[in-house]
């Protein structure tokens, strides 16, 4: 058998069965991935429900809108950019039925795999090994809705973090990009698209990405004109986008209006990154310590030429690539934190592997390990309890919430959420007492996977109510909003959102002050939904907050967990 190439991954000598051929092109991983993700969207899958899984809502939410003809930031406000929204809209139009974690965690892949593509035909005929470590981790991480930081004990899909995560892998092909594409105008292309990509899907996830191209100036990465002939072609596709649709300046003024909601010091932040993922700070901070020394023996660099081609060398890149994932993640919680610094690790691991006289080469070896392999360790742990596990599982009866409703627990968890729901229900004053005290049923209610369930049973009641009231009322409600995070019901009864009000609700952050447009908006909504099992200073703090928008309706006790308030 022929040995392989570490630095290539090629066979020596032209032979090779076609098999190995074809597993040794990053576009069959590539068109596999695609075709699995396809089956994946059409199967009516079910998948184990994870913490905060109702986040998916805010995409179901911002599907039925834009179904409707609404716009992200034009039309209602959002605390991310609208691309995700609409390829994930995208994606529905062609997979209605399927299962909506799945979906929403895809949504990306119509922009990440084709440039993933253009970056493997430049670099596989020259580096295939190279190619295909890059890509694989990238296609792993893209697999499955699973974030790296464990909320609860129970195996589950994460429902939460999708844009974190959509960001994570721009990011991830960012720096591959800068790192190994050789060619200059697809490396100009590809830095144009991710950029634009990143800014339409999280600005804070555009900023990490300036910094970072930012820095390939500087190592000599990119050329001046480079980074203009980019940073231009960025510009000229949003302003198009502007002249065509104004939605790159209303997405500008729903951000500075979330930065104004949203205060607070940044030391904090940067404790709680090192505290959640020390797992890969620790090691990191070992790692440029180690690479900084063996830099130091050879002495300061003496000429600009030297202090660039230091900027330029895993040390340099490593540092760089590392603050500035930080900085991401102290914007955002919960998703693949710092894979964007495997491709860094690749090049260093190239560099050193080939240093076999450095007696420093088995500690910046193991370190560079010591800092990669947690982060696919936990994914793919994770990973494998969620899939083990959901073969024992008990599904939720939710046939009214559709592909919404195809989830499963264990089975204690889905007696527990029904009884639950009857507890809520019948010790209304217990919970009040909570609510009025500022504290909330549980600490981590949100993040509990029995209350996922209990909440998805909750919306099924108020379906099942609203269908039973149209029809003994003979009146078709033309839509809905519900005061809590998320609002599933224009989208489970094929209804009109009201426009001028948020997708995801979050009292204090995503919740601007009520102007007359919105008022107006909620005044042609003929229900106002209030959900009560259980009361929490969350659904209280809605409550105050759309006050005006409930006065001169009529109060109706919809079901033993909701309140509508009827237009009248």
């Amino acid at each position: 058998m022929a040995v392989g190439d570490i630095r290539t991954g090629l066979p020596r000598g032209e032979g090779g069965n076609l098999a190995g051929r074809l597993l040794r092109n990053p576009l069959v991983w590539i068109a596999a991935f695609v075709v699995a993700v396809i089956a994946g969207l059409n199967l009516p899958l079910r998948v184990p429900l994870g913490p905060n899984a109702w986040d998916t809502v805010v995409y179901l939410d911002a599907i039925q809108r834009i179904l409707v003809g609404q716009a992200p930031a034009l039309d209602f406000f959002a605390p991310v950019g609208p691309l995700g929204y609409y390829l994930a809209a995208g994606l529905d139009a062609f997979f209605p039925a399927a299962q909506p974690m799945l979906l929403v965690n895809w949504a990306l892949l119509p922009v990440l795999l084709p440039l993933a593509a253009l970056l493997m035909v430049d670099l596989a005929p020259r580096a295939r090994g190279q190619a295909l470590a890059l890509l694989l981790p990238l296609l792993m991480f893209a697999a499955l809705p699973i974030n790296l930081h464990a909320l609860y004990p129970s195996p589950g899909f994460d429902g939460y973090g999708y844009y974190n995560r959509h960001v994570s892998l721009l990011l991830y092909l960012l720096i591959a990009t800068l790192l190994f594409a050789r060619h200059r105008g697809l490396r100009i292309g590809l830095v144009a698209m991710l950029m634009l990509s990143l800014f339409l899907v999280k600005i804070t996830g555009a900023v990490t990405g300036t910094l970072i191209v930012g820095y390939a100036l500087v190592a000599g990465r990119m050329r001046l004109l480079d980074v203009a002939i980019a940073a231009g072609l960025v510009i000229a596709a949003l302003a198009g986008l502007e002249l065509a649709t104004g939605i790159v300046s209303a997405y500008l003024a729903d951000i500075l209006q979330l930065l104004g909601l949203n205060t607070g010091a940044l030391l904090p932040r940067f404790l709680t990154v090192a505290s959640v993922k020390f797992n890969v700070v620790g090691p990191v901070l070992l790692l440029l310590g180690a690479l900084a020394l063996a830099s130091w023996r050879s002495g300061l660099p003496a000429s600009l030429a030297g202090w660039r081609a230091l900027a330029n060398s895993p040390l340099g890149w490593l540092a760089a690539g590392f603050a500035a994932l930080t900085f991401f993640e102290t914007q955002n919680t919960g998703s693949l934190e710092f894979i964007g610094l495997w491709p860094i690790l690749l090049s260093l691991l190239r560099d050193w592997w080939q240093r076999r006289d450095d007696p420093m080469r088995p500690l910046v070896l193991v370190l560079a390990l010591a800092v990669s392999l947690p982060t696919a360790v936990i994914y793919i742990e994770r990973s494998m309890r969620a899939l083990l596990g959901a073969p024992s599982y008990a599904a939720l009866d939710l046939p009214e919430l559709g592909p919404l409703g195809r989830v499963s627990v264990k089975p204690d968890i889905k007696a527990r959420a029904a009884a639950m729901l009857d507890h809520y229900a019948t010790h209304q004053a217990t919970y009040d007492d909570l609510v009025r005290r500022d504290l909330p049923p549980s600490y981590i209610l949100y993040s509990e996977i029995d209350y996922q369930a209990t909440w998805l049973l909750e919306v099924q009641q108020a379906v099942r109510a609203i269908r039973s009231w149209e029809a003994a009322n003979r009146r078709k409600l033309n839509g809905f909003f519900t005061l809590d995070f998320v609002d599933p019901m224009n989208r489970l009864l094929d209804r009109t959102p009201p426009r001028a009000v948020p997708v995801g609700a979050d009292p204090g952050r995503s919740t601007p002050e009520l102007d007359s447009d919105t008022l107006a908006e909620l005044a042609r909504t003929d229900a106002i939904l209030a959900p009560k099992c259980p009361p929490t200073t969350a659904r209280a703090m809605l409550r105050e907050h759309f006050g005006k928008a409930l006065e001169g309706r009529e109060r109706i006790a919809l079901a033993p967990c909701w309140d509508m308030y009827l237009r009248p």
